[in-house]
């Protein structure tokens, strides 16, 4: 299953991305007193005694500010809020408690969501000073001293946060269900999807900063199994297309991603491929998820014998850095194709999480190397020794062999077509690592 997401929030300044670095135990985010320098959130994995889950920071809250910038991060904060788990909301002692606060306590509270108060800049060893016990009028609990920049009290947060995460159990619980992300460009027909397949208006559109969505995710049972379908839609196209709206669309697309196991890619037919399209699709091939494009709008395209050969042609050549991805021509609005997406989603969850044995692997790696030789270089050739698969979601195969820099990328590309081409494997990345005999580990 997807890991919990706790997010990181609080009004500009207070030190949040000092804290989300010591957190995750590396410098990820910046940090310069300049409020506003994080505008965009940003992701890392983050483990406490032993759960693991996905840390968002975000650039801080500003709810009174009409600043183009400012109002910007406030909705990528509002952004985080929807989609987090649990929620960390830092102050700054030496401030106190400021009106900002407040109504970002106020918005924290309606969202429902678990939250963690966390006074941050509490730099002093031993009891905090008289000017912590402000913080409880915020209404949030008992709030956590912190020093980011020193490390203290950030045990005591963790482990705050980890009792409000939800329990493993139940995660394990929902081990059957597929959960898919239906991503894509705003306008692409996103929600209209997800309210096809739920039969009501499940999912809201909306331009306005901070619309609250009740069912971010779709709960679906039917004849082809149990799925939870996350709608990444929330922005409407408008006349013009800023980088703003391409940010958040991406952004969303990245949250969804992170918690799903295969990821419909939508595309717009009436539009054709464009370069949104391509980032967001990487985004789904970098973390490996099983992966399908669904050209929506089908009905709206005028067509002739020739025109769903003619857009799958072009479209082949513009995800050919994903070609393993099945192609399907589906109608939300009039649900042409729809069963047919339930199958390809099942097929390709199936595909992700494939396991093959090592005397097979190594059956298609000796049949391979005979029939096309591995390359050399100054009179020296790669030697595989054998193959193994580490690990599922997305298929990971290990490779040892002699020199890893005789390993090259088209060859590495062949023997992924000769697995495919006998085991399948559409609708997935294939992982490469490659151990020089006696390597203990490291990857190519």
């Amino acid at each position: 299953m997807a890991r919990p997401v706790v997010a990181v929030v609080g009004r500009p300044n207070v030190g949040k991305s000092t804290l989300f670095n010591k957190l995750i135990g590396r410098r990820l985010s910046i940090v310069k007193d300049t409020p506003g320098v994080t505008r965009d959130r940003i992701f890392a994995e983050c483990e406490w005694n032993g759960r693991r889950f996905m840390l968002a920071d975000t650039g801080g809250i500003e709810p009174r500010s009409d600043d183009v910038i400012l109002a910007q991060m406030r909705r990528q904060a509002q952004l985080a809020i929807e989609q987090a788990d649990v929620i960390i909301l830092v102050t700054d002692l030496r401030a106190g408690v400021t009106a900002n606060d407040m109504d970002v306590a106020v918005m924290l509270q309606k969202s429902g969501k678990q939250v963690v108060l966390c006074v941050n800049k509490c730099d002093t060893v031993g009891d905090p000073p008289p000017e912590f016990y402000e913080f409880y009028n915020l209404g949030l609990g008992d709030p956590v001293p912190v020093s980011s920049v020193h490390g203290h009290g950030t045990g005591d947060l963790l482990d705050a946060v980890c009792e409000h995460l939800p329990p493993e159990e139940e995660e394990e619980e929902e081990a059957d269900v597929i959960r898919v992300a239906v991503i894509g460009k705003p306008n692409a027909g996103k929600s209209s999807l997800i309210n096809r397949i739920a039969g009501e208006e499940r999912a809201i559109v909306s331009d306005i900063a901070g619309t609250t969505r009740d069912a971010i995710d779709t709960p679906v049972h039917n004849q082809h199994g149990d799925f939870v379908f996350i709608d990444t839609a929330g922005l409407r196209r408008r006349s013009r297309v800023d980088d703003a709206i391409e940010k958040y669309s991406v952004l969303r697309a990245q949250m969804a991603v992170e918690r799903a196991d295969v990821c419909v890619i939508m595309i717009d037919a009436t539009e054709g491929f464009t370069e949104q399209d391509s980032k967001v699709a990487g985004i789904a091939h970098e973390q490996g998820k099983g992966c399908i494009i669904a050209v929506n709008k089908w009905d709206a395209v005028e067509k002739d014998g020739r025109t769903m050969d003619s857009m799958r042609k072009k479209l082949m050549d513009d995800f050919s850095f994903m070609a393993y991805a099945p192609l399907i021509f589906i109608s939300a609005k009039t649900g042409q194709r729809i069963d047919r997406l339930f199958e390809l989603i099942k097929y390709v969850a199936q595909q992700n999480a494939m396991r093959i044995s090592t005397g097979m692997l190594n059956d298609v790696l000796a049949a391979a190397t005979a029939r096309v030789q591995p390359p050399t270089d100054k009179g020296r050739r790669l030697r595989i020794y054998y193959m193994t698969q580490a690990s599922i979601k997305p298929p990971t195969f290990v490779c040892f062999v002699n020199r890893a820099d005789l390993f090259h990328f088209s060859y590495q590309r062949y023997l992924e077509n000769q697995i495919r081409e006998t085991f399948g494997l559409e609708g997935t990345p294939v992982r490469f690592v490659i151990r020089e005999r006696g390597e203990t580990g490291g990857s190519k």
